[in-house]
């Protein structure tokens, strides 16, 4: 064998190993969800506008907003799809007196009305034609 075969030999063998294993070690897979930071502007403005949807559909007399995000993820797929996990708790607004400004808005202080839910939310966005889909959006 030349050691060109033998080299293009042992990458195919290093390939199966990969694919047999389930394991890769690098870069991950084009299309595979990545991590993002949780300081990315778009996932800021996806968790505020999921917290003004739960408020929208909620009766309750206060208003939530966003308190942490646990996990975010990005995946290329003809679009971005993003895939979150993160908490919104209630807060000292009511909505029959709200304010345009949700940040403005304080955590309720320990006690009876303190309230935080854990979400997760999947929105697929093609930026190039302007359409976003909620996919999953839950919260308990």
């Amino acid at each position: 064998m030349t050691a060109r075969m033998l080299t293009l030999a042992a990458l195919l063998a290093v390939f199966e190993a990969i694919s047999a294993t389930g394991t890769h070690r690098g870069p991950s897979m084009p299309g595979s969800p990545q991590n993002i930071s949780r300081n990315d502007p778009t996932l800021q403005k996806l968790v505020f506008a999921a917290a003004a949807a739960f408020n929208n559909q909620s009766n309750d007399a206060f208003l939530f907003k966003p308190a942490d995000v646990i996990r975010a993820q990005k995946q290329i797929v003809k679009g971005v799809r993003f895939i979150v996990d993160f908490k919104i708790s209630r807060t000292v607004c009511r909505k029959r007196d709200h304010s345009s400004d949700l940040s403005a808005c304080d955590f309720q202080p320990a006690g009876r009305l303190q309230l935080t839910l854990e979400c997760h939310l999947e929105v697929w966005t093609v930026p190039w034609t302007h359409q976003n889909s909620t996919q999953k959006f839950l919260c308990r």
